[in-house]
C-alpha cells in the first residue's frame, strides 16, 4: 500500500481533526484473508475497528475446501468510561491505563457478566457444515486464548497469509493478529460455548501488571437444538498458560507453493538485534507518578535503549519526502548501548538500565534490502509478552524461544523453508523471536508494541525505506487532501 493510505497519527500523516475528514486509497496485493484496521490515534482503536476480508480473485478457489459459510469473529474489550479518559488518566498518574470491564466476542459481552446476561453472540449451524471462522483480536491490551467446547479447529491463515492446516482446539491470537479456522460442525446436535480469555503472561512478575480474569462467551447452535438446551463450556485455558502459548505461536508454518507464497530472502543486507520491553521517565510536569518504583518516575516503554517520541510539528513521512530536517534523526542503534543479562530479573537494580533517553530516532534503509532483526524481550521492569506490529510489509518468523538468544546456537534453529508470514509477531514473554523481510515499499513505516494501545510509552520505532529507482518504487507525493497539522 503507498504510505499516504497507512494512518499512523504523526508517523504517515497529522491526525483527522474533528469534524473533517479523509480518504483512504489503497490497493491490496499479493494478499488473501483477514485483516484488522483500527484507528491509530490516542486509545480511539478500542472502538474504532474492523475486519478486512480479502477473497481470492474471481474464478481462483482457497487452498482448502469451500466452506459453507464465513463468519467474521472480533474478540475486544470494554471500558465502563470513556476510553480517552482512559489513557489521559494514565498519563495523568505515569501508569498503565486501566484494566478493561469486559470482553466481547463480535460487540457482546456475553452472559457471565451482569451488564449482559441475555447479550450473546450467537451463532447457529448446520450439522455437518464446515464455516470459515476469520478470528480478529480488537482488544487494545489482552492476548486472548479462544475455545469452542467439543470441537476442534484447523487454521488455515494468519494475518492474511496462508498455512499449513494446524488442527488445535484453542486459538491464541495478540492485539493486532487475526487467525482464520475451518470449524466443522461435527458434533452431535446441541449448543456449544466459544469463550475468550486473558493470556496474562506479566502476572505474577515485579511489574505486578493487573489484568481482567473474567471470561466472555459466545454460543455455537446446531439447527434444531431445543431451546431449553444448557450449552456446554468448554475448559479454559489458565491465565499464565505459557506453554500452550507458546505452542500455538510456534507451531504455525507457510503453505509453501500455496497462493501468494513467498520464500524466505537468504542474504541478509541489514542485521538488528533490538531489545523490547518497559522502563521509566523522570516523571514528567503535573504528572503524579503514583504506585511505580521509584517515587518519582513514570514507565516508559524502550526499544535498545531509546524511547520513541512521535514528531509534533510535521509527521516522519512528510519531513521524508519533504526533505525537512529537524524531524527526526536516522540513529536508532542497531544493536543495544549497552549488553547486560536481558532476561535476569535482577537487572532491576540497576537503576541506569531502567531510563531509556527520549527521541524521534528512527532506522533508514536502502530500497529491497533485507532486514533481518532479533527482537528481545527484557525483564526491565517486568517479563511480558510483546506482540510487535510492523507497518507496511509482512515478515518470516524465522524462530522463537526462551531466555537470552544466543547467536551461536538459535540461528541454527532458523526455519528457512515455510516459517510462518506475519504482520505482527509476539515476542515471548522472557524470550526472543527473530523476524526478516525485505523492505520493497518506500516511506515511512511504524513498527511497536500492540499492546498498549497507544505510544506515548515510547515501546516503538520507526523505518526509512528509500526510493527505488523506478517511478513506481517511488513514494507519490502526497494526496491533495492530507490532513494538516
Amino acid at each position: 500500500m503507498s504510505a499516504w493510505s497507512d494512518g499512523p497519527e504523526m508517523i504517515t500523516q497529522c491526525a483527522i481533526l474533528p469534524g473533517n475528514n479523509y480518504t483512504y486509497n489503497y490497493r491490496i496485493t499479493k494478499q488473501e484473508g483477514t485483516l484488522f484496521w483500527h484507528a491509530h490515534s490516542s486509545f480511539l482503536r478500542a472502538t474504532v475497528h474492523g475486519a478486512i476480508i480479502i477473497h481470492p480473485r474471481a474464478r481462483h478457489s482457497y487452498p482448502f475446501p469451500k466452506p459453507y459459510r464465513e463468519v467474521p469473529i472480533l474478540l475486544g474489550e470494554w471500558w465502563n468510561a470513556n476510553v480517552v479518559d482512559i489513557e489521559n488518566q494514565a498519563l495523568a498518574l505515569g501508569i498503565g491505563p486501566n484494566i478493561s470491564n469486559a470482553y466481547t466476542i463480535n460487540g457482546w459481552p456475553g452472559d457471565l457478566y451482569p451488564c449482559s446476561q441475555n447479550q450473546m453472540y450467537k451463532h447457529r449451524v448446520e450439522q455437518g457444515k464446515t464455516y470459515l471462522l476469520r478470528i480478529i483480536n480488537a482488544a487494545v491490551n489482552s492476548h486472548l486464548f479462544y475455545k469452542i467446547a467439543n470441537h476442534n479447529m484447523t487454521v488455515v491463515a494468519v494475518d492474511a497469509r496462508y498455512t499449513n492446516p494446524y488442527v488445535t482446539d484453542v486459538v491464541v491470537i495478540s492485539p493486532g493478529q487475526t487467525v482464520d479456522v475451518l470449524l466443522t460442525a461435527d458434533q452431535p446436535v446441541g449448543s456449544y460455548y466459544m469463550t475468550a480469555n486473558n493470556y496474562a503472561s506479566a502476572s505474577g512478575t515485579a511489574v505486578g501488571v493487573p489484568f481482567n480474569p473474567s471470561t466472555t462467551r459466545g454460543v455455537i447452535i446446531y439447527q434444531g437444538a431445543p431451546s431449553s438446551t444448557t450449552p456446554l463450556m468448554p475448559v479454559v485455558p489458565a491465565f499464565n498458560d505459557t506453554p500452550t502459548a507458546h505452542k500455538f505461536f510456534t507451531e504455525l508454518t507457510s503453505l509453501v507453493g500455496g497462493p501468494h507464497w513467498v520464500p524466505v530472502p537468504l542474504n541478509v543486507d541489514h542485521n538488528m538485534f533490538v531489545t523490547v520491553g518497559m522502563g521509566l521517565d523522570v516523571c514528567p510536569p503535573n504528572v503524579s507518578c503514583q504506585g511505580r518504583p521509584p517515587v518519582g518516575a513514570a514507565l516508559s516503554g524502550n526499544m535498545n535503549n531509546v524511547s520513541f517520541v512521535l514528531p509534533t510539528s510535521l509527521s516522519l513521512l512528510q519531513a521524508f519526502f519533504f526533505n525537512v530536517g529537524g524531524v527526526y534523526t536516522t540513529d536508532f542503534p542497531a544493536n543495544p548501548p549497552v549488553q547486560f543479562n536481558y532476561t535476569n530479573p535482577s537487572i532491576n537494580a540497576d537503576l541506569p538500565l531502567l531510563f531509556a533517553p527520549k527521541r524521534t530516532s528512527i532506522t533508514k534503509v536502502k530500497f529491497n534490502s533485507t532486514v533481518e532483526m532479533v527482537m528481545q524481550n527484557t525483564a526491565l521492569i517486568g517479563v511480558e509478552n510483546h506482540p510487535m506490529h510492523l507497518h507496511g510489509f509482512d515478515f518470516h518468523v524465522l524462530a522463537q524461544g526462551f531466555g537470552n538468544f544466543n547467536p551461536t546456537t538459535d540461528t541454527l534453529k532458523y526455519n528457512l523453508f515455510n516459517p510462518q508470514m506475519r504482520n505482527t509477531i509476539s515476542v515471548p514473554v522472557g524470550g526472543w523471536a527473530v523476524i526478516r523481510f525485505v523492505a520493497n515499499n518506500p516511506g515511512a513505516w511504524f513498527m511497536h508494541c500492540h499492546f498498549d494501545g497507544h505510544n506515548s510509552v515510547g515501546l516503538s520505532t520507526a523505518f526509512i525505506v528509500e526510493n527505488g529507482p523506478t517511478p513506481d518504487t517511488t513514494l507519490p507525493p502526497p494526496p491533495p487532501d492530507l490532513p494538516e497539522c
